[in-house]
């Protein structure tokens, strides 16, 4: 006989954190053992590991967890493959009528996760954590978070709430939703945007990060926020079509002022100034259009080839799903 399916799963991308793992289970593990069902019993639960192609000993401090309490499994994928794969390994992996996606620097506060069951119980299927400041995030970093939230938004039919992060609670319906979308270039906020349901929000204040430093720079951050656009919306394609009008339109009017001039006044020498003005203006509106059309080109190109999102090189703790379905 197979075992029950935990109540509540909990997958937790991890990259180099070795350092960050002992407390991180310590202090999740003591909520998740404090939680109780609708009949006050203490829930099952799990935490899933998601080592994104670790190259300290993240997977040795996690098999250390594992062997002091098997509810403690992992996937380590045999690359790196960046956060958004690695999130949607732990969905397809993950056994809980619930799911949590959270980062292991406890920044966002797991003592959330207890709001989060309540309003799940209350007959929501998405729960996402709402970051009440960014206090702890530079001026630089939290004035473009700001400006990203509203450019998608204003773009994109699937509007993603502003300051909230991976950290919410999925209903299993929701999950199975996400689990079956193919696409390759993946934004998971997007997608949990998309997929719709009952939603609702819990705030929490969140702190500095405990242990080790941000995967993330600037760099990174740039190429998740335009993965995010590109994949939600098709506006920026459509802007050139109304720009190239407009210019079209200008150009238009331009060249009948030229001949009324040049019928009024005759013909004159034309300044080099303006000349260049104009040929480099249209230049960099041209190369700026095909960049962004090759952006969605790109994009195409990878989804054609059908590569898989991730690959699993080792699993502990953790079944096989399409092996479970196959018994």
């Amino acid at each position: 006989m197979s075992d029950p399916l935990p109540l509540l799963s909990v997958i937790v991308p991890v990259k180099d954190e070795e350092d960050a793992i002992a407390p991180f289970v310590a202090r999740v593990g003591a909520v998740l053992d404090g939680l109780r069902d609708a009949q006050g019993g203490p829930i099952g639960w799990e935490i899933l590991f998601i080592d994104d192609g670790s190259t300290d000993r993240t997977m040795a401090a996690i098999l250390t967890a594992h062997d002091a309490d098997p509810r403690i499994g992992a996937l380590s994928l045999s690359r790196n493959f960046g956060k958004e794969a690695a999130l949607s390994a732990g969905l397809d992996n993950a056994r809980g009528a619930a799911v949590i996606p959270i980062d292991v620097d406890m920044q966002d506060p797991p003592e959330v996760i207890g709001a989060m069951l309540d309003k799940w119980r209350d007959g929501h299927e998405v729960v996402y954590g709402v970051r009440r400041n960014r206090m702890t995030d530079s001026l630089p970093k939290r004035l473009t978070a700001d400006l990203y939230y509203r450019a998608h938004n204003w773009l994109s039919m699937d509007k993603i709430p502003e300051h909230a992060g991976d950290f919410r609670l999925l209903d299993r319906k929701v999950v199975e939703v996400i689990k079956r979308m193919p696409e390759r270039n993946r934004f998971m906020k997007g997608l949990f945007a998309w997929s719709g349901f009952r939603q609702t929000a819990v705030e929490y204040d969140r702190a500095e990060r405990a242990v080790g430093t941000t995967k993330f720079n600037y760099w990174k951050l740039w190429q998740l926020a335009v993965d995010g656009i590109t994949s939600a919306s098709t506006a920026p394609l459509r802007v050139w079509s109304y720009l190239g009008a407009i210019i079209a339109v200008v150009a238009l009017v331009y060249a009948v002022f030229i001949g009324l001039r040049t019928i009024i006044y005759g013909a004159d020498v034309a300044g080099y100034p303006s000349l260049m003005v104009a040929i480099l203006f249209m230049g960099g509106v041209q190369l700026l259009s095909l960049g962004i059309l090759g952006e969605y080109v790109g994009r195409i190109l990878v989804e054609t080839k059908k590569r898989p999102i991730y690959i699993i090189r080792q699993r502990i703790g953790v079944a096989d799903p399409e092996e479970t379905a196959g018994h």
